[in-house]
């Protein structure tokens, strides 16, 4: 081969690793776009969704039902509650600062979105911070009932449908492990699950109870927490099951339930007392119609404001035909509203005047 042609050739391989470094920093930045995106879950293609639930919920959500399902069908963004019954705030940040990127929940001051800096996925329940109670794996919209809640050191409070324990062991760090908080579910097997957080979060003032919530009806509560269980609409994005599950005839089943728990949790007020009640599905029979189940019912319960900087979605006024008392205060959020778990909150005072 001539000089001119090994020159030639140089040139070539060059120009050919010139233009795949610049091949690679076009897929660079497209993947690296990709990522800042949410992504859609790769067990969602095959999913199969019940007319029934499509049909439902086209009729609440309208023209952002696709935004809906969209963002249900997305792996969930991780956060953590920082615990500061283990240590001072700024202490455990610093400490998860070294190997994690947080951004601020802006409706909790203890509460992060956490994304690992070294890998793309990462297990955060293995990590030391976590064995030792210095967090709590827990999604943002989670986090909502214990801080409108509002739990005081000095106060008695229950918390009716306590496991697995996450808003639990807020209120106790609300509470600074002082006053007493009763844990209470109506499953055994679930209070193995609450047992081992609370000790794990070195909750101390809490006292954990196996009774249905009627048991309470005659005790006198500064605050309850009614984080009722429901159809679970709101989080799909975190179990596909939900989907599987749901049926019209659970919904009601749940409207049933929990029926009971906010009438039992209100009875359990004292007078001047507040209540919280909350659920993760985005059915208005079992939002909206419960709340104004207990106002009809109860004179003297009256709704309180929530104010938190949130993201947030008119209540409904009525749903298939049926009309509610004014929920206007109520908290409704969906999934795609603060990509984070769909939630419904109202806040509850049982005023002085006798029912």
């Amino acid at each position: 081969m001539s000089k001119k042609d090994k020159n030639k050739n140089k040139e070539n391989k060059k120009e050919t690793s010139k233009n795949d470094k610049n091949k690679l920093d076009e897929v660079d930045v497209l993947e690296t776009s990709k990522s800042l995106q949410p992504k859609i879950n790769s067990d969602a293609k095959n999913l199969e969704i019940k007319v029934k639930f499509v049909e439902r919920y086209k009729s609440l959500f309208g023209s952002d039902y696709d935004e809906f399902m969209k963002y249900s069908l997305m792996y969930i963004r991780k956060s953590v509650r920082l615990n500061t019954l283990k240590a001072p705030l700024n202490e455990i940040k610093a400490r998860l600062e070294k190997n994690w990127n947080l951004t601020p929940v802006p409706w909790c001051k203890e509460g992060f979105w956490i994304k690992y800096i070294k890998e793309k996925r990462f297990d955060i329940g293995n990590t030391p911070e976590h064995q030792l109670g210095l967090i709590y794996v827990q999604d943002a919209a989670s986090m909502i009932p214990p801080v409108v809640l509002a739990p005081k050191p000095e106060e008695v409070v229950l918390d009716m449908c306590a496991a697995p324990g996450s808003k639990t062991s807020q209120i106790a760090q609300y509470m600074n492990n002082e006053g007493l908080l009763i844990a209470n579910d109506v499953k055994g097997d679930r209070l193995k699950a609450l047992g081992i957080n609370l000790q794990r979060c070195g909750v101390h003032n809490a006292l954990a109870t196996m009774q249905q919530g009627s048991f309470y009806r005659k005790m006198s509560f500064d605050k309850v927490l009614v984080d009722a269980p429901c159809s679970g609409t709101g989080t799909i994005r975190r179990s596909y099951k939900i989907l599987r599950m749901w049926s019209p005839g659970l919904v009601r089943k749940m409207a049933g339930i929990q029926k009971q728990l906010i009438q039992a949790g209100f009875m359990a007020l004292k007078p001047g007392g507040e209540m919280v009640y909350s659920t993760c599905t985005q059915e208005p029979e079992e939002n909206e119609a419960i709340v104004s189940f207990l106002l009809e019912h109860y004179p003297d319960a009256k709704l309180l404001d929530i104010d938190i900087p949130i993201k947030r979605r008119k209540p409904f006024a009525e749903f298939e035909g049926q009309k509610y008392l004014d929920v206007s205060k109520c908290l409704r959020i969906a999934p795609q509203d603060n990509d984070s778990e769909g939630f419904f909150v109202a806040k509850i005072q049982k005023t002085l005047q006798k029912s």
